[in-house]
């Protein structure tokens, strides 16, 4: 699930034009940053919800066949990251699934991040597992920290602590946590506390760098910071 319907208004005037997800980073869209991440690990179909200026993203990923992807439309309301979830569970089934917010990515350190959470989700302990940056490893961050990685990866609120880590924007989700849950304005982090209460909120240091583009300032660094993981990575 690709969590894409934002209304991107901290990124104006560029999406007066353009949803926040079409927006292009080296050559990229953010949408495809995290498609291609999706599709590099395996995953075959991708649930991609829209709202604000939905025609243009329906168009952009019409071609794509690795995942393919299926819309689903919030045009009528905006749904939130918990409610758009929850709207698309007939298409998600009822197995374990990602998810990705549309205008964060990373570059991998090395193995896939993707596959490195399928390697350590463990749904016998777990409902959610979801990916963490530091500080040092990323870039377009300007709030605090989210989560404190405790003993055998269970996680607590951060509430900004130094030693804490970011929320990177992708995990994975059992469908379970969602069995009364309706299709109406919420959000995820309803869902984390209840995990935390129950000790069943877990998360993974992810390699690489993490990136998230939440202004037009944002962009250029975004791209430097591209640029640098490339130049790195060149033999």
């Amino acid at each position: 699930m690709v969590l894409a319907a934002g209304l991107g208004t901290r990124m104006r005037p560029i999406t007066d034009r353009i949803p926040k997800p079409l927006v292009p980073i080296a050559g990229r869209t953010l949408l495809d940053w995290g498609l291609d991440a999706l599709a590099a690990a395996g995953v075959e179909k991708a649930v991609v919800n829209v709202h604000y200026l939905p025609d243009q993203i329906v168009a952009h990923v019409a071609s794509r066949t690795r995942p393919r992807v299926i819309i689903s439309d919030e045009s009528a309301g905006l749904l939130n990251s918990a409610g758009g979830i929850v709207k698309a569970l007939p298409e998600l089934g009822p197995a374990p699934f990602f998810i990705l917010n549309a205008d964060t990515f990373w570059i991998d350190g090395g193995v896939s991040n993707l596959e490195r959470l399928a390697l350590a989700w463990n749904p016998a302990e777990a409902d959610i597992l979801i990916m963490l940056a530091d500080i040092e490893s990323a870039t377009g961050h300007d709030g605090g920290t989210d989560f404190l990685l405790g003993g055998h990866g269970r996680l607590a609120r951060a509430n900004g602590a130094p030693e804490g880590l970011i929320y990177a924007g992708a995990g994975i989700i059992h469908p379970r946590i969602f069995a009364r849950a309706a299709a109406e304005p919420h959000s995820l982090n309803l869902y984390f506390d209840r995990a935390i209460a129950a000790g069943r909120l877990f998360g993974m240091a992810m390699d690489g760098h993490w990136i998230t583009v939440g202004t037009p300032a944002a962009i250029p660094l975004a791209e430097g910071a591209v640029a640098r993981s490339q130049r790195q990575k060149a033999p």
